[in-house]
């Protein structure tokens, strides 16, 4: 509890690497007071348990020259134009030195002195900030790329080889500003999440209307919104009416209409009326915050493959490093081989094995993945559930607000007494008007459309799991079930009404009777209308190469097959409780199946927690889907679903290339090591286009939409 109550989040600024993140974090741990720490590498935030100075966080980033601030401290991380940053000018003047050095080669000779001076003045400009790195890790005993690159270069100027050595630090150092160009450019999509609520609102205290910092902001307070701006809180319209751009929070581009009672959003965009909301959430709390949040702690959870490069990568770069020593080492030892040309070899194979693209192979595929996924309305909560969703074959839906709309209507209004209908409906709203049941709801609304007025009843009572029952102008009148009716009647239900209740349950509809206890007097047909797009993104799924789909529903059979031929479902389990379904989902992962769950995350949680991958309707308009889900599509919306498959796929997809890439080069020039065909240079022109290649790849999930 007490290391809960020590937790503080800071934000990092000038992390380059995923190594130099993982040594910051290790040296945090190492400060006096500090319990643990976790450094976010993809959010570029550390959270820290204990009660370190800023000041002494900042000397343990020191090597990094790495800037803390508070978590909520507003900080514009301005980033200078390329051309003005100090890594960019230190390259540029060591490219400098670089030439001069082979001009002066060219006319003194290689190993003149006014060659070997440029090269080495080139090689402490330009690897300054490599060797104060890889120095530091050698007295720690620590081998990571820096360790490799140090000694590489250090070793091709003790046995003369200047100019490569030289062309190394240059080529090392255009290779780091593409890792830390391509995280930024990841991270940019969590940043433009940030900035689309406003900093301040307008807001009513008594009879004044002042602007308030959003952190000043109370609930219950007043805020004022007037046609163009953006919302700065989360909030209920209390006066006014408008359309609502939601886009930032669902992905939905159609603007939503908000009335009173209406639930909105901070960062969203009010486009036509001025509205007045009563504030429901702290700034902390808001949908946008919450989402920012779990975006950034998503980017932290390690993917599967993320977590094999890293138990890689320890083992990898400390077993590069003694076979460089023993490629330099035995040839000359035991079979007189040449030194120099042996050394040199090692050498390259130190360059040619340093583990930058393979390390930043995962993180930037994640990062981005999830980040796009955010951005268009979809929230992803870890790179493991990002894996897990590209590798599905079976989804299951939850039927009802998930395919259907969740709100059922009258369909079919059938008087057995010619001429009654409006007098039977009046008798129905009047009785259902009491009822606490969903269906009870689809009968007041078909009288309000049609301006039935409603009667006064008498001893209204329900008949559990049947029907009620309640006396209108002193006659009993029971509205129920077929099966209740085929107690009540003292013949049953007559053949021909039969098989009109039968032909309406194929339908997909469910049907209710009004009556009494000697006759049947209307049938009443009520069905949960099934969203438009919902065959369409059934479609798109098996399109997408989802071998099975299934529809889980309370309803009866009849009912439910309607509803699944309807829209082309593979699969449908109907009269389940949520245990059945929860063993249902357990029965279809029995084989290994990767199986998603796709429901409204509250009386879906069972089966959403056992399936592979939870999915959650609606996360926007409630804290129990974002709580629940792995992924939550932050609007009412299935076609997010589709969206969300693909870009997984293809998400995984890169990663595999990007870690079979990685490691292929890494093979192929290791082997030209063996005749002596590979030099430094293309050693480390081998590691850099590789890692250019594998952050493009990987950049490549920013173009992934709907």
């Amino acid at each position: 509890m007490e290391q809960v109550q020590d937790k503080k989040v800071y934000r990092v600024q000038g992390f380059t690497c995923a190594s130099c993140a993982a040594q910051f974090e290790e040296n945090v741990k190492k400060l006096p007071g500090v319990k643990d720490a976790k450094v976010n590498f993809g959010a570029s935030k550390i959270t820290v348990y204990g009660n370190p100075s800023i000041q002494d966080l900042e000397k343990a980033g020191a090597f990094e020259n790495l800037k803390i601030y508070p978590e909520n401290q507003e900080v514009r991380m301005e980033r200078e134009p390329f051309w003005k940053r100090r890594e960019t000018i230190q390259v540029g003047v060591s490219l400098v030195f670089l030439i001069v050095g082979w001009l002066m080669g060219e006319s003194y000779g290689e190993k003149s002195i006014p060659s070997v001076v440029s090269y080495l003045l080139s090689m402490l400009i330009g690897g300054y900030a490599l060797f104060r790195k890889g120095l530091l890790n050698l007295t720690r005993l620590q081998f990571d790329m820096y360790t490799l690159m140090t000694i590489a270069i250090l070793g091709a100027a003790a046995i003369g080889e200047w100019g490569e050595g030289a062309t190394v630090v240059i080529l090392f150092a255009i290779s780091e500003a593409l890792e830390t160009y391509s995280m930024d450019k990841a991270r940019q999509s969590i940043r433009t999440l940030m900035d689309i609520a406003p900093k301040q609102a307008l807001i009513r205290r008594g009879d004044k209307e002042i602007m308030v910092p959003v952190d000043e902001i109370q609930i219950g307070d007043i805020m004022i919104v007037k046609p163009g701006q953006k919302l700065a809180m989360d909030g209920v319209v209390v006066k006014g009416s408008s359309s609502i751009n939601q886009a930032p929070i669902t992905g939905e581009s159609i603007p939503a209409a908000k009335n009173v009672g209406d639930e909105v959003y901070a960062g969203t965009l009010n486009e036509e009326g001025l509205l007045e909301v009563k504030v429901t959430k702290r700034v902390e709390d808001t949908t946008i915050a919450k989402i920012i949040h779990l975006v950034e702690e998503a980017q932290a959870e390690r993917a599967p493959s993320q977590a094999f490069v890293d138990r890689f990568a320890k083992i990898y770069t400390p077993a590069i490093l003694i076979a460089g020593f023993l490629v330099a080492l035995v040839p000359p030892l035991l079979f007189q081989a040449d030194w120099s040309d042996w050394i040199y070899r090692g050498l390259a194979l130190l360059v040619v094995g340093c583990p930058c693209a393979l390390v930043v192979s995962t993180p930037v595929s994640i990062v981005t993945a999830i980040g796009n996924a955010a951005r268009n309305g979809v929230l992803i909560k870890g790179g493991i559930h990002l894996e897990e969703a590209g590798a599905l074959s079976i989804i299951a839906f939850d039927k009802t607000g998930t395919l259907t709309r969740g709100v059922p209507v009258v369909t079919d209004f059938i008087s057995l007494i010619p001429n009654k209908e409006r007098e039977l409906l009046g008798i129905a709203v009047s009785i259902e008007k009491n009822s606490q049941h969903p269906l009870a709801s689809a009968i007041l609304r078909k009288a309000e459309e049609e301006s039935i007025p409603i009667q006064e009843v008498e001893d209204f009572s329900s008949l559990t799991g049947k029907g009620v029952q309640a006396k209108v102008n002193g006659v009993l009148y029971y509205i129920g079930s077929p099966g209740l009716f085929e107690e009540l009647l003292p013949a049953g239900i007559p053949e021909e009404t039969k098989k009109t209740i039968v032909d309406l349950q194929k339908q997909g509809k469910t049907v209710m009777v009004l009556g009494t206890k000697i006759e049947m007097l209307a049938l009443i047909a009520v069905a949960d209308e099934v969203r438009e797009n919902s065959r369409e993104v059934i479609q798109r799924l098996h399109e997408l190469g989802i071998k099975k789909t299934v529809m889980l529903t309370g309803d009866n059979p009849a009912t439910a097959e309607a509803i699944g031929k309807k829209l082309g479902i593979g699969e449908v389990q109907a009269e389940l409780l949520p245990q059945d379904k929860l063993e249902f989902i357990k029965q279809l992962r029995s084989d290994g199946s990767k199986v998603a769950m796709v429901g409204d995350g509250v009386n879906d949680a069972p089966a959403l927690a056992t399936s592979t991958v939870g999915i959650a309707m609606g996360g926007a308009g409630t804290d129990t889907a974002l709580e629940t889900a792995d992924i939550a599509l932050m609007a009412d919306d299935l076609k997010k679903l589709p969206f969300t498959i693909r870009l997984s796929r293809q998400a995984l997809r890169i990663i595999k290339q990007n870690i079979t890439f990685s490691l292929a080069i890494k093979a192929i020039a290791l082997l030209l090591i063996v005749p002596g065909w590979l030099t430094l240079w293309m050693a480390i022109f081998a590691d850099m286009g590789a890692t250019l290649i594998v952050t493009l790849n990987g950049l490549r999930l920013l173009k992934v939409k709907e």
